[in-house]
């Protein structure tokens, strides 16, 4: 049986087999093919196994420590080596660390030599005034912290076209092809032709264009006050919950109403938007069936199977009592037929899942409802995952530590414009992204 640090070098190398299908297809500036997607899902249940048996090695190690774990001894120890003596090791969790730190701005206080051990600590730091500058805190930790806030957003872990950004740069460039229009050519000016025996051909073109992706900074600043500190468990709760909670919320409201300037891109501020124009007649602040159905025909073919529906909840009422009209009756589209409200929603639309989110505008407005492909249809760049330090100094008169968090990131709709398809015409344009129009 392989230990558990080869089954996650396992898993990792799988992880970055996948994401190069979706670096290939960004630079390509398509869609994965299906081929593409059923290997990425092939690999996605392989990984899903493995992390299962990580789970269960890893648990097996833990109890069998709790149940090796010597018994108190009843005669009084012997003297415990000093706290220099001990090895200068890495920082068990995030509440332990803060503590430490509180100790070491205390003047005349211990600093723990493990704070030395974290590479990179802040500017200013020196042994003899410890209150000089902050401590960062070390890598480990910061991951979890980035794995603990990317499990509570909902959208920016769908982007599946990510690209990472290293050294001294401070953004990229992602080529992608300039087209706006399937009808005479593809590629933004490739043509094919079929020609007779001997028949000349003729010489076209592709057209390109720049996916320019310069990075934002999301910060959070977060105090704790002595009291707090005094409790490593207490802080570490608050701190994870609080923080993760916050930054999962602005990473997703940047995704859909995202200016573009000091943040990245929203879906609803992108100039390749479809917005589906609202019935003749229609009520203001409804949602009907035909809204649906239109909104549905504008995805790209290719994206349905990824797609989602993003709402404000309180569309929800016009959702639940939405039908298609059949003879006399009519047949509720989103719950299924035949169900009843004592039962729990369909919760899909055209058999894609339907996500309630806080950032979709309220009813009746652009936004309320979404219908989105973000797997292949937004791009990412992100830089070192997620910073995080601690120093006392900016509240110090009031007895508190500021604990800072900074993500630096950018994205923005792979597409400049909607498509217009190969047959339909421009009033039939398609995109990864579909919205519908206000209703006033």
């Amino acid at each position: 049986m392989k230990t558990i640090t080869q089954y996650k070098e396992e898993i990792k190398n799988l992880r970055a087999a996948a994401v190069n299908f979706n670096t290939k297809a960004t630079a390509e500036n398509r869609d994965l093919s299906a081929d593409e997607v059923s290997l990425k899902n092939e690999i996605m249940d392989k990984i899903e196994e493995l992390e299962s048996i990580v789970a269960t090695q890893e648990r097996e190690e833990r109890i069998s420590a709790r149940l090796e774990k010597p018994e108190t001894p009843l005669t009084k120890p012997g003297p415990q080596p000093k706290h220099e003596d001990r090895p200068k090791d890495r920082f068990p969790s995030f509440g332990e660390f803060a503590m430490s730190v509180r100790n070491a701005m205390i003047p005349g206080g211990h600093v723990d030599p493990r704070l030395y051990q974290i590479r990179g600590a802040a500017t200013g730091l020196n042994q003899s005034v410890p209150s000089e500058g902050g401590f960062l805190v070390q890598k480990d930790i910061s991951t979890t912290f980035m794995e603990d806030l990317l499990a509570t957003d909902i959208l920016w872990n769908r982007v599946g076209r990510r690209v990472a950004i290293s050294g001294n740069a401070n953004g990229t460039k992602v080529y992608g092809f300039d087209e706006t229009s399937r009808a005479s050519s593809r590629g933004g000016g490739m043509i094919s032709y079929w020609v007779g025996e001997a028949g000349q051909g003729t010489a076209t073109k592709p057209k390109f264009r720049e996916i320019d992706l310069t990075l934002k900074k999301l910060m959070a600043l977060c105090y704790a006050t002595d009291e707090n500190l005094s409790d490593s468990v207490q802080l570490e709760s608050v701190l994870r919950n609080g923080f993760n909670s916050e930054f999962g919320f602005k990473l997703d409201d940047a995704l859909i109403n995202g200016n573009g300037a000091s943040e990245p891109l929203g879906i609803l501020a992108a100039d390749s938007l479809v917005s589906v124009a609202a019935e003749s007649g229609q009520k203001a602040a409804t949602i009907v069936a035909e809204n649906v159905i239109k909104m549905y025909s504008r995805m790209f073919a290719a994206s349905l199977s990824n797609a989602i529906w993003l709402i404000n909840q309180n569309t929800l009422p016009q959702l639940l009592t939405m039908s298609i009209a059949v003879g006399t009756g009519g047949v509720p589209v989103y719950l299924p037929p035949g169900n009843t409200l004592i039962n729990a929603p369909g919760g899909a639309l055209m058999g894609r899942p339907v996500y309630p989110i806080e950032q979709c505008a309220t009813v009746g407005t652009v936004g309320d409802i979404i219908f989105a492909d973000f797997t292949n249809g937004y791009v990412i760049a992100e830089k070192g995952g997620l910073k995080t330090d601690v120093s006392i100094h900016l509240r110090f008169d009031y007895d508190e530590s500021v604990f800072r968090f900074i993500l630096r990131a950018d994205g923005q709709p792979i597409r400049k414009t909607a498509l217009t398809p190969y047959k339909g015409g421009a009033t039939s344009t398609q995109n990864h992204f579909i919205a519908l129009a206000t209703r006033s």
